[in-house]
């Protein structure tokens, strides 16, 4: 497999990993979907937002590794710990699974309320910065200069496929997501990924 391609796929894993989670911006997008209101500029905004931060992470970290290699070593140990805690925390998601609950019901907003709510989901939320940011570009970093770029165009990839799937899905997924048992399943597969990211990572592979 080309490298280009197989860097590129393990963007999209990653990505996919980070982004398929219970959350407040996924349950907004869910709601909003069920109800086709500004679904398509909701899911823009998700979209332009983790470009930009995974664009960000990318472009920041490689330049750092790039002008002290040394730090590539320390950008390997966080990254491996936070990809493992990640697996823990996915782990233990799958052990007590939730429910995505989105209602059908209640009041309708306006687009500019929907576009409010979506940025502060987003950018106020600290665990985004860790995903696209530190995590997505401490693991792009390890593919060196024009690799890392392979990668964080995967992650994109795999916001576009989740929200676009999200928002116009929400219809015939709503049910799916309700299930505890679903999430489980996907905790469980997040957490085996995640780990082996992690390990690959904390290893030097």
């Amino acid at each position: 497999m080309p490298f280009a391609l197989a860097t590129a796929l393990a963007g999209l894993g990653t990505g996919l990993g980070l982004i398929i989670a219970i959350g407040a911006q996924n349950t907004f997008v869910l709601r909003q979907g069920i109800r086709h209101e500004h679904v398509a500029v909701l899911v823009g905004l998700c979209l332009v937002s983790d470009v930009v931060l995974i664009a960000a992470g990318v472009a920041g970290l490689g330049a750092l590794v790039t002008a002290v290699p040394a730090v590539l070593t320390v950008v390997r140990i966080v990254g491996a710990a936070f990809l493992l805690a990640y697996a823990v925390l996915a782990a233990r998601r799958a052990l007590h699974p939730g429910r995505l609950t989105a209602e059908a019901g209640g009041g309708s907003l306006s687009r500019r309320r929907v576009l409010l709510t979506g940025a502060a989901l987003t950018w106020l939320n600290p665990h985004v910065y860790l995903d696209t940011v530190l995590l997505v570009g401490s693991l792009a970093a390890v593919h060196g200069d024009t690799g890392r770029w392979w990668f964080g165009a995967g992650a994109m990839v795999a916001s576009a496929l989740w929200f676009v799937a999200l928002g116009w899905g929400a219809g015939l997924l709503a049910g799916w997501f309700r299930r505890p048992a679903t999430w489980r399943i996907l905790d469980g597969a997040i957490a085996v990924v995640m780990a082996a990211l992690g390990l690959r990572l904390l290893l030097g592979g």
